[in-house]
């Protein structure tokens, strides 16, 4: 489990709707695979004090999950509440029944959104002085991607982009990348993983890490640019 993606999702709720604020945060983390599916959510201590709630609701949050197929709770030494869901696998007909829920005019929203925060994000963190711990990260990002297995592919994809985000040090950027995420992570699941996509895709993703890495903002802009327009391209082309 990433920890410091993790993070992004376990900000301090609000008090009126606790409840509910929790429920939408592990949610989040487990759609996305910031908890990969078998791994276990952080103590239930350290999890109450990160979200700022008490733990009789944290619990019941928990619960909430567990009965909607999420998370299986197991007692004990080495109990804690372990993550059981994965995404379903892509069947004819799941990219279409996702854009008809969302609408064409959300759709193009939300791939507009999502351009605008990862460039942003990929010129702000090519504008910084990086440190040897961050540039470390990235590259390991990378390599995870880079050496998925089909089935932890879009995962580690989607860890590798936040990233991006969360290495620029800014709460609000990073939760406004996952959110940027969210908002496409069942279109994505709705497609099969393609080996021509996933080279291209790795090049892609090299060329952003190296213009980042460089101090590139323009070429850092550009490389993400091209990658979610090919993105953008094939989930439009699935739906024609």
């Amino acid at each position: 489990m990433g920890e410091p993606q993790l993070v992004t999702f376990l900000r301090p709720v609000r008090a009126g709707n606790a409840f509910e604020e929790t429920v939408e945060r592990l949610l989040q983390a487990i759609k996305l695979g910031v908890v990969a599916p078998g791994e276990k959510l952080p103590a239930e201590r350290d999890l109450a004090a990160q979200l700022g709630i008490s733990r009789v609701t944290l619990r019941e949050a928990i619960r909430a999950l567990q009965e909607s197929g999420y998370l299986d709770v197991r007692r004990g030494r080495y109990g804690g509440a372990f993550v059981v869901y994965e995404p379903p696998r892509p069947r004819q007909g799941d990219l279409r029944r996702a854009v008809n829920r969302m609408g064409p005019e959300d759709l193009d929203d939300a791939l507009t959104f999502r351009m605008a925060v990862e460039c942003g994000a990929a010129q702000v963190l090519a504008s910084m002085e990086l440190t040897e711990q961050q540039r470390d990260t990235l590259q390991r990002r990378l390599a995870d991607v880079n050496e998925a297995a089909p089935a932890d592919y879009r995962r580690l994809d989607t860890a590798f982009h936040l990233s991006i985000a969360e290495l620029t040090g800014s709460a609000l950027l990073a939760a406004t990348g996952a959110d940027a995420r969210l908002r496409v992570t069942d279109l994505l699941n709705a497609i099969p993983v393609l080996g021509p996509n996933i080279e291209h895709a790795a090049a892609q993703h090299a060329a952003m890490v190296t213009a980042i890495l460089a101090g590139d903002q323009e070429g850092a802009r550009r490389a993400v640019m091209e990658h979610l327009e090919g993105t953008a391209a094939l989930l439009r082309g699935f739906l024609a």
